[in-house]
């Protein structure tokens, strides 16, 4: 199926060269293909297309302009609901317009002059092919690229003048040598109206600001020179000094309807970065609104300010509207685990409030059952959770030592959690108990989060474990799978953690660590505490894990036009057991296959290494790893409405760090890693409804590094699509 519809992709393509032109009216001509050159190198033309007016069809994965095949489709008659469909659906005819290619060209030529290329130019050329089909060309023609020579400043204000020289400032933006380009003249008067907004100057603005250019016959260099004006009002004459503003009164009130302020005044004040007695500054006002916005109980921040009459001072009211204090939600859902169709439903109860510092108080009850089917030799066919959370954010740094004052301008959040899981199945009965107390925070460009784990407990205890599980994988002499027997006994993980993360739209990377043990351990060892038959050490009879890991994520998007970007992703994970363990805990492993990863194999269907299971009762166990390698590349492109398509090649796998015997070919080894490497392909649909992406990705094996045959190696050459195939339903990009 999925071959038939690649092979219909060109014959629909096709068609748009057949009988797209019986759209085009006489007279007029179907632009093709545009394209942007330069008669110079210095300038790479790829730059400008987002300056070009009109532009040609457009094509799915940057080859098939399948939506102008679809509308080519479509029959003159509209009356008729398959034509009007077929032309909602594709895409018109790109008709040229010469007045749009003028417009271009003059367009092109200011992006030049804005660069410093102040006598360039550009011009188009017109192909004409067949079937009334036409391809443009323009050209640039940039001439040489202008240098400032010297900067003076004129600052006519002389109290502005005499702040200036107090804060250091000289053109930071703007330098001798460097090429003249408009954006960074205009970057230098943000740069400086920001300066003064955030010392004092309330109603300063850049049009105070002006440059002036003056250039030698025959020479390529500018003199400028930077002007700051005195203040001017609408209407008037005469200027003045700018006025230099302090902040008076601050006072709070409450809007939006409410009686009061629900908020402690200690808390008002915390989150307030406007001082009475300093300076206005613009920076300060933007953090106290987004120091406000962050906290659940407020609905929305009005700051207003006041002028005194006859005076410099600004008197500051913050106005805030909050949220209801109180609410409950339930959430029902639906579940499918391997097959077994089930439900669950959740009920939070939340409190925005709860000490009046707009704490967040939140405590979820959560209850799922799915019907198991398919397991022989075990009573009670059913699985049964139920689950307490409950959950406790300070909007502020809770930590001891630190300055009122660091703690006041800070954004971080501190939270404390507790949890109790209780899980019930045919083979066995486990309870989770989990505690921790953990730190976020954001710098103040927003890109860039961080996170700090404290303290994280977690203690694992199985209370029921059936007599048919136990014999056949747990006591099974034949069996002996050391991973799968140390995650079915109790267990205590005490571990802490760091995490960061950064993203700027093109670039975005994850980072994080964490260890356990490491502190019980020190303890154990002083104190020569008891240990086990295996010779571990034991916290209240329970061997405790010891184990360090970390994970780094990287995504890179490259855009090449309006409707098309590929995207590279690297992902590098790896934990390594010790002291007091030799396995790692198995929520701590990894695995690979599915949604996310190669997606060529389902959830953890791939690895470690060549490793290949043969009893899948057991594989979820068995093919996971303590180290993980990703890499993906992923054409995606715009088709159609709210419809995105991929294509895609993903390679990576899982490995061991010890040899375990239950994994055979599953040990990383520097010597054979890159055999083991899996690969796969396919491709994707998406459905982007802007708050959530819907994603179905249909993927084929490559490259198979478990294997018993060569075709089944190189499945690649050997396609069987009831062996290679897999097919992933996710919420969200894969990367």
């Amino acid at each position: 199926m999925l071959r038939r519809c690649l092979a219909l992709l060109p014959a629909v393509a096709l068609l748009a060269g057949c009988s797209a032109s019986r759209f085009v009216p006489d007279g007029s001509w179907m632009l093709d293909d545009v394209s942007v050159e330069s008669d110079t190198k210095e300038l790479h033309p790829g730059q400008f297309e987002p300056y070009v007016r009109q532009k040609g069809n457009a094509k799915w994965f940057s080859l098939l302009k399948l939506p102008l095949g679809v509308y080519s489709l479509a029959g003159s008659d509209t009356t008729k609901w398959l034509n009007r469909t077929l032309r909602n659906i594709g895409e018109a005819p790109v008709l040229f317009d010469s007045a749009q290619a003028e417009r271009t060209c003059a367009d092109l030529a200011e992006v030049m002059h804005g660069m410093g290329y102040v006598k360039g130019t550009a011009d188009y050329a017109v192909e004409h092919g067949r079937k009334k089909k036409v391809d443009v060309v323009y050209t640039l023609h940039p001439g040489p690229r202008y240098h400032v020579d010297s900067i003076a400043c004129d600052i006519q204000d002389e109290a502005i003048a005499a702040l200036l020289d107090s804060l250091g400032y000289s053109p930071q933006r703007i330098r001798p040598g460097r090429p003249f380009v408009v954006s960074e003249l205009d970057a230098e008067r943000e740069h400086v109206t920001d300066l003064l907004n955030n010392n004092g100057y309330f109603n300063f603005h850049k049009d105070f600001i002006t440059f002036s250019a003056d250039t030698l016959s025959g020479s390529t260099g500018v003199d400028l020179t930077l002007s700051l004006h005195k203040y001017l009002r609408g209407g008037d004459t005469e200027e003045s000094p700018h006025r230099r503003y302090t902040i008076g009164d601050v006072t709070f009130s409450a809007s939006g309807g409410d009686e009061k302020i629900p908020l402690r005044r200690g808390v008002l004040w915390e989150n307030t970065l406007i001082e009475p007695g300093r300076p206005y500054d613009a920076e300060a006002l933007q953090k106290t609104y987004n120091r406000f916005g962050r906290l659940q109980i407020v609905k929305y921040t009005n700051i207003k300010f006041s002028e005194r009459p006859d005076s410099n001072v600004l008197d500051c009211n913050i106005g805030i509207s909050t949220n209801k204090i109180n609410s409950i939600s339930f959430q029902p859902e639906g579940t499918n685990t391997a097959g077994d169709l089930g439900a669950a439903a959740s009920l939070t109860y939340e409190n925005r409030n709860i000490f009046r510092g707009a704490e967040t108080f939140s405590v979820k009850l959560r209850g799922a059952f799915e019907a198991i089917t398919g397991l022989e030799g075990y009573q009670n066919q059913d699985y049964e959770e139920y689950s307490l959370e409950a959950r406790l954010t300070f909007p502020r740094f809770l930590v001891p030592f630190l300055s009122r004052e660091y703690r006041r301008r800070s954004t971080a959040v501190s939270e404390l959690s507790a949890s109790y899981n209780m899980q019930n199945r045919p083979e066995f009965h486990r309870r989770v108990f989990t505690a921790a107390w953990r730190y976020r925070w954001n710098d103040t460009s927003g890109r860039r989060s961080y996170k700090f784990d404290l303290l994280d407990l977690n203690y694992i205890y199985m209370p029921w474990i059936s007599s048919t599980f136990r014999e056949n994988y747990l006591d099974d002499v034949s069996n002996r799978n050391s991973i799968l027997r140390y995650n079915y006994e109790d267990l205590f993980i005490m571990k802490l953690g760091f995490g960061m993360s950064f993203n700027n739209g093109n670039d975005a990377f994850k980072l994080n660590v964490e260890t356990a043990g490491n502190l019980l351990n020190g303890v154990s060892h002083a104190m020569k505490g008891k240990r086990n038959s295996l010779g571990q050490y034991t916290l209240f009879n329970i061997a405790f894990a010891q184990y360090v890991k970390g994970d780094f994520d990287y995504t890179h998007v490259f855009n090449i036009d309006r409707n098309n970007n590929v995207a590279f992703h690297f992902g590098l994970g790896i934990a390594y057991p010790y002291g007091n363990s030799s396995i790692l805990p198995f929520e701590k492993r990894y695995f690979s296959g599915g949604a996310n990863s190669v997606r060529g194999w389902s959830v953890r269907g791939l690895g470690p290494g060549s490793f290949k299971g043969t009893d899948g009762a057991i594989d979820f166990i068995n093919q996971t790893g303590d180290l993980k390698l990703d890499l993906s590349l992923e054409l995606r492109s715009f088709l159609f409405w709210k419809v995105y398509g991929a294509v895609f090649i993903d390679a990576g796998n899982i490995w061991t760090l010890r040899a375990y015997d239950e994994q055979p070919g599953g040990q990383f080894k520097f010597d054979e890693f890159y055999k083991q490497i899996a690969v796969a392909y396919g491709l994707g649909i998406r459905f982007n409804f802007d708050f959530f992406i819907l994603r179905f990705d249909f993927g084929m094996k490559a490259v198979n590094p478990a294997y018993d045959s060569k075709e089944e190696h190189y499945p690649v050459f050997h396609p069987d699509f009831s062996r290679d195939f897999a097919f992933h339903f996710a919420v969200g990009l894969p990367f």
